[in-house]
C-alpha cells in the first residue's frame, strides 16, 4: 500500500539523533510531529494517552527515539532514577506503540523504529539499567513485528554505537572520546545523520520486507 502524504511521530526530536531523523523525514516530504516534553511526558501514562487522543491526524510512521542514560554501577543504583529510565526508554515507547497500533492496523500500513543501543548487545560498567531497558525494547520489537506483520506494519530497532551527540560528550571526556575512536574499526564516531538515514530507509516504502530486526550501527565496534 502506498500512502502519499505520510505523517511521522518522532519522540525526542529536538536534538541529536532525533533532530537528524526529523530533518531527513522532512527533506523527503514526510510531515513530522515532534512533541516537546511538556506536550508528551513519557513518564506519565496519562500524558501519553492525552497526547495521542489530541492528535487530529493519522500516524503512518513512529520512531521511539527519546531516551536517557544516567550512569550507575550495580551497588549504587538509585532506583527512582532507574524506574524513570525504564518509563522513558521502554514503557513509554511500548504504550505509544500499543495505542497507535489500532489505527495502523485499520489503515493496513505502518513503519515503527525503536532506537535501541549497542549496550543492549554488549556490556560496559555503569550501563546495567540502561542496557536492560534497551534489551527490553529489542525484545518488544521482535514481538511487535510478529503480531503486526499481517497488517503490513514493519517494526525494527536500530542500535547505534558511539554517536557524535551531546549525550556522548556528557558521558565521556574528550580524551575518552579519542580513545574510543581508536578502538572503532572505521576510526570515527557516527554522525546523527548517518543513523537517521538508516532509520529513514526502514520507514520508507523501499523497505517492504525487513522486520523484527535489531540493526547494530556502530562502525564495527562490537565485533573487535
Amino acid at each position: 500500500m502506498e500512502i502519499i502524504n505520510k505523517i511521522a511521530l518522532v519522540t525526542g526530536g529536538s536534538k541529536g539523533i532525533g533532530k537528524a531523523i526529523c530533518k531527513v523525514f522532512s527533506d523527503n516530504g514526510i510531515r513530522v510531529l515532534a512533541p516537546s516534553h511538556s506536550e508528551l511526558d513519557l513518564t506519565s501514562e496519562q500524558s501519553i494517552r492525552n497526547f495521542l487522543v489530541s492528535l487530529n491526524s493519522e500516524v503512518h510512521i513512529l520512531v521511539n527515539n527519546a531516551g536517557v542514560n544516567p550512569l550507575a554501577e550495580i551497588g549504587s543504583i538509585e532506583f527512582q532514577k532507574a524506574r524513570q529510565l525504564m518509563d522513558i526508554n521502554f514503557w513509554g515507547p511500548a504504550l505509544i506503540t500499543d495505542l497507535l497500533s489500532a489505527k495502523m492496523k485499520k489503515q493496513h500500513y505502518g513503519r515503527i523504529v525503536n532506537i535501541s543501543s549497542i549496550w543492549s548487545v554488549i556490556s560496559k560498567p555503569g550501563r546495567s539499567t540502561y542496557a536492560a531497558s534497551k534489551a527490553a525494547i529489542n525484545s518488544f520489537t521482535r514481538s511487535a513485528a510478529v503480531e503486526f506483520g499481517p497488517y503490513n506494519i514493519l517494526v525494527n530497532a536500530v542500535a547505534p554505537g558511539y554517536v557524535n551527540t551531546e549525550l556522548t560528550k556528557k558521558n565521556n571526556s574528550p580524551n575518552q572520546i579519542e580513545s574510543i575512536k581508536s578502538g572503532i574499526p572505521v576510526k570515527k564516531l557516527a554522525e546523527p545523520s548517518e543513523i537517521a538515514e538508516l532509520v529513514y530507509f526502514l520507514c520508507s516504502d523501499k523497505n517492504s520486507y525487513v522486520t523484527g530486526q535489531t540493526i547494530v550501527a556502530d562502525g564495527g565496534f562490537s565485533i573487535v
